[in-house]
């Protein structure tokens, strides 16, 4: 008996031992001096330490970041994944498939990397066809994350596609993050400013195979007004109206995000270990 129980007890010091170091290269990866002053400004608005263990990031997993922008969580998670061989992210296998910025903001991206590989290691790629589904194996990822980027795939109504093939992408009991815009939920429609509603991007997703386990306001803003000629790129940091109001915007921050995290479900069946729960964490 005794020997059970020391047993259990080692079990438990190494498991809560393992999630400290985790969450201890995932600081160190934020901390990273090689990222850009300009990205490490966005910190206070983005919340990456909360976020990602959130998110149930870990160097074990096979993680696929979707269409990575400039590249601002890629600094942190190559960082982070560095030397496993595991990090990748989905780009556009052709960036005319997409909005016209695309373009030039992929074409950044891996010129930014390639030349910084030396200090965020290696990045493996994924495409994303003209139908905007991925081309991976299936059943291949263990935690696939999009950040701020749904409004496109809804604008351009290719969302159930590309959500689909994450679906099919990701291992049964897998985790989808997202973390996107959120409009009020009297808003009307208009995924070209940006916003969705949260009980609307909530059941889309679910439509396409995931179930939603867990929510956090981590990401919310209050004084987001949403309500913006130019949309959320009103708001910090692309001041779309340039120094038009800048102070005004800048006193806002960034926009009011939900931060969403989804289960892979088969046949309407999933990990029962993975219970429903809502935080409310600041």
């Amino acid at each position: 008996m005794k020997a059970l129980l020391y047993s259990l007890i080692l079990t438990t010091l190494l498991f809560f031992n393992k999630i400290e170091a985790n969450t201890d290269l995932i600081r160190e990866a934020i901390e990273n001096p090689n990222r850009k002053e300009e990205n490490k400004k966005r910190d206070v608005y983005r919340n990456p330490y909360e976020t990602l263990n959130f998110f149930e990031l870990d160097r074990s997993k096979k993680v696929l970041e979707i269409i990575p922008g400039r590249g601002w969580y890629t600094e942190i998670i190559s960082t982070y994944m560095n030397d496993t061989n595991n990090f990748h992210v989905a780009v556009y296998k052709e960036p005319s498939y997409a909005i016209k910025i695309i373009t030039k903001i992929q074409n950044e991206f891996f010129e930014y990397f390639q030349k910084n590989k030396n200090k965020f290691g290696e990045i493996n790629k994924v495409f994303i066809d003209k139908d905007f589904k991925i081309e991976s194996n299936e059943n291949y990822f263990d935690l696939i994350l999009t950040f701020r980027n749904t409004h496109n795939f809804l604008d351009q109504k290719k969302s159930e596609n590309i959500y689909q093939s994450l679906h099919r992408s990701l291992k049964k009991n897998g985790i989808l993050g997202v973390v996107q815009h959120r409009a009020d939920e009297s808003a009307t429609y208009n995924f070209k400013k940006g916003y969705v509603k949260e009980s609307f991007l909530i059941r889309h997703i679910e439509e396409q195979g995931f179930k939603l386990i867990e929510k956090t306001e981590l990401n919310s803003n209050p004084k987001d007004l949403k309500n913006y000629n130019k949309g959320v790129w009103t708001l910090p940091p692309r001041y779309a109206e340039g120094d038009k109001n800048k102070s005004i915007y800048e006193a806002i921050g960034e926009s009011d995000r939900m931060t969403l995290k989804f289960i892979k479900k088969i046949n309407d069946s999933f990990c029962s270990c993975y219970k429903f729960r809502s935080k409310t964490t600041n």
